[in-house]
């Protein structure tokens, strides 16, 4: 099939691109290359250096006309979104409806929508959350989040576009960029690789539920098969703290410093984790790679790197 990734040359929309070649797609990339990055673009891929707001986005749905779009590009930092919340609502939602409203004036048959677990949920009493908690997200990232997905469900509603949203937990893994404000794996080995003390905000106990970028190319791959439309959590369901990350890290790359602390940020969850038995149960999917494994394979990409 013809298959659209929006944030193709950022970290898991370039990992998806590949896996898309490997089957046999042909793939087209829309990436402004503000966040995504050159290297990560797959050769085999068309490549379209374009913001999602531009009034040229619909052209181009038009005359590539894809099958399915992968809609992975994002503002994901939430300390911007805090600071500017005008700008991320500018790029997540302007720019997200855009895209579906030339989705679905121009045929496209299916849309996966990379929605978002670790925000969009709020501080949760009872951890696991299950897609039936009402979310109630404490940053601007995670109401934009949130009204995308309602967008969403219009289409799918009155426009019949076949669409499925998937709320990913903390993803991480090869490509995550550690100069970025998101990805503390990214960040944490970037840092100690260098021999300098990583950052932990906050007292550190605030904990995440990680999974591994391969298991999320997995799930979106598995959502094509199935017209399902969700929402669909993507996560593991196990709570791991700052603070035992940081000291599993360590443990695997040697570093014998400790950390700097530092304020808590505002905007940020403290604790949350996905309960993903809806993902099982109608996708087929659950995360295969442990946390351990993750890191290591991280390791080994951000050494060689």
């Amino acid at each position: 099939m013809k298959v659209l990734v929006t944030g193709g040359a950022g970290f898991i929309g370039s990992h998806l691109v590949d896996a898309h070649l490997a089957r046999g797609d042909e793939v087209v990339v829309v990436d402004n290359l503000s966040t995504g990055r050159r290297e990560n673009l797959n050769p085999q891929a068309r490549f379209h250096n374009l913001d999602l707001r531009a009034p040229a986005l619909e052209d181009l749905i038009a005359g590539e006309r894809p099958e399915v779009v992968s809609h992975h590009a994002a503002q994901i930092d939430v300390r911007r979104a805090v600071g500017d919340p005008m700008f991320d609502a500018e790029v997540n939602i302007l720019g997200s409806l855009r895209l579906l409203q030339a989705c679905a004036q121009h045929g496209v048959g299916r849309v996966l929508f990379a929605s978002t677990g670790g925000a969009i949920y709020g501080e949760v009493t009872d951890l696991p959350a299950s897609e039936d908690v009402v979310p109630r997200p404490l940053s601007p990232y995670g109401i934009a989040k949130l009204s995308v997905e309602h967008y969403v469900r219009f289409f799918r509603d009155t426009r019949g576009l076949r669409a499925t949203i998937l709320r990913y937990a903390n993803i991480y893994g090869p490509r995550q960029d550690p100069l970025g404000e998101a990805g503390v794996v990214a960040i944490f080995l970037n840092k100690m690789l260098a021999g300098e003390r990583p950052t932990i905000f906050g007292d550190g106990n605030q904990r995440r539920d990680f999974v591994f970028v391969g298991d999320v190319v997995r799930a979106n791959l598995a959502a094509l098969e199935r017209d399902v439309p969700g929402p669909l959590n993507i996560g593991s369901g196990q709570l791991v703290s700052v603070n035992e990350l940081f000291r599993e890290l360590a443990t695997l790359t040697g570093f014998r410093g400790e950390p700097v602390m530092a304020p808590a940020r505002a905007g940020e969850v403290h604790s949350i984790s996905l309960d993903a038995r809806r993902a099982r149960e109608m996708l087929g999917w659950q995360p295969a790679v442990s946390l351990t494994d993750g890191l290591r394979r991280t390791l080994e990409w951000a050494r060689r790197g």
